[in-house]
């Protein structure tokens, strides 16, 4: 089977993880912006985060064969810092059109202050203005309270249902969302979020209808490979496979194809390698022997 993996951030991860993605048989990733683990402290590290997320983490992975996607946007533990906060807000419109960008997020609520309310709205009208996904975190603490309201306020903001997928879901918020007719996103992340034995139960109660699986991989403890493994224990468990496609490839290609930065035909394709290829005359391999492979015939 080939894995969609809509919500992983590689700027954490090591080469040898996109290697063994790969090789797991991970062929898309979207890796939506996020926090460091400490703040920023100014306007000028998001800038350099926000290119690299349209430049060197789309290479990195290209050399592997995993077509790199990214979301671009102002995270709500961040919003917090309000005058840095709108100074980052006048960034995203220079970074959302670049190629790739299939989305605005992760956005939404951590503790559902004031100025992340600010930021969260600002950047809906943002998506809305501009026909774009958008992709909404919600929060940690009082969750289904914090659910609710992000997809209210989304709706209030004009952003269409179809166009809203709610990432970090649990038991206790996947009704909410698929009954607004939003997308129900699942964060494959051991201990905190939500276990691959959990998930198959999920999917056996609520069928496959937009409800996406991802692993949400950072600097924490978490897995890169949560896709595929969550993907071989609903094979074990009983779940057709056709639903086990449809949560980790499927619909993630439904969900972000809306943004038209997706091609379709090109992931259907083996992809070709040429590992001599460099960025900003730097190479992932270090050294290393390049992959080059024969052209793909189309």
């Amino acid at each position: 089977m080939r894995f969609f993996d809509p919500h992983i951030h590689m700027s954490s991860r090591t080469t040898d993880d996109i290697e063994a993605m790969a090789a797991a048989g991970i062929r898309a990733v979207i890796e939506p912006a996020f926090w460091l683990g400490q703040p920023r402290t100014n306007v000028g590290s998001f800038i350099d985060y926000f290119s690299a997320l349209v430049g060197w983490e789309r290479f990195r992975c290209a050399q592997f064969g995993i077509a790199h996607y990214c979301a671009i946007g102002l995270n709500s533990k961040e919003a917090n810092n309000e005058a840095l906060a709108r100074d980052v807000l006048e960034l995203i419109p220079q970074f959302a059109f670049k190629e790739g960008v299939v989305a605005i997020g992760e956005i939404g609520y951590d503790e559902i202050t004031p100025a992340e309310d600010y930021a969260y709205q600002a950047q809906l009208d943002f998506a809305h203005q501009n026909d774009m996904v958008v992709m909404v975190h919600t929060p940690h603490r009082d969750k289904k309270f914090g659910t609710r309201r992000s997809i209210d306020v989304a709706r209030e903001h004009g952003v269409p249902m179809t166009r809203l997928v709610v990432d970090h879901n649990n038991e206790e918020t996947v009704r909410d969302v698929l009954d607004a007719g939003a997308w129900a996103a699942f964060t494959i992340y051991p201990n905190t979020k939500m276990g691959s034995e959990r998930m198959v139960e999920i999917v056996r109660q609520y069928g496959p209808e937009r409800i996406i699986v991802d692993s949400s991989a950072d600097w924490g403890v978490s897995d890169p490979l949560s896709v595929p493994k969550t993907a071989r224990l609903m094979l074990e468990r009983g779940i057709p496979a056709a639903a086990v496609e449809a949560v980790t490839w499927g619909n993630a290609l439904l969900a972000y194809g809306q943004s038209r930065q997706i091609d379709t035909a090109e992931l259907d394709r083996t992809p070709s390698l040429d590992q001599r290829q460099l960025f900003s005359d730097n190479s992932v391999l270090r050294g290393q022997v390049p992959r080059v492979d024969e052209p793909v015939p189309n």
